[in-house]
């Protein structure tokens, strides 16, 4: 298990409902990391990638990734920009998907947040 970063290029990344059929298909370019939530969560990726004839793609190890925070804190606000640009992507993804359906999101808990 690693991160994977896209040098040059593009990708396309996919995920699949349980039923097989595509859900979600984005294209990503250089700079990208992939697999951010599966190295810090230890789990598995969430996501398929393919990457175009003609890009570069380097792989980090999951423990050269774990050495790289430990040494270097000033990634941490790097990694939370992923996963936060991740989370958006997600929930919009989920409102064009209800939007489709005429359905609207259900509160699955009674907590609520607010300042």
């Amino acid at each position: 298990m690693g991160l994977y970063i896209l040098k040059t290029g593009q990708a396309s990344l996919v995920t699949k409902g349980e039923n097989g059929v595509e859900v979600m298909h984005l294209t990503i370019g250089p700079g990208s990391l992939l697999g951010v939530p599966a190295v810090v969560t230890k789990e598995p990726y969430t996501l398929s990638a393919r990457a175009c004839v003609g890009s570069e793609v380097d792989f980090v190890e999951l423990s050269d990734f774990e050495e790289m925070m430990q040494a270097e804190p000033s990634l941490f606000p790097l990694v939370l920009a992923v996963l936060a640009a991740e989370v958006r992507a997600a929930r919009i993804a989920l409102t064009g998907i209800m939007t489709k359906l005429g359905n609207r999101p259900s509160r699955v808990s009674g907590h609520s947040f607010s300042r």
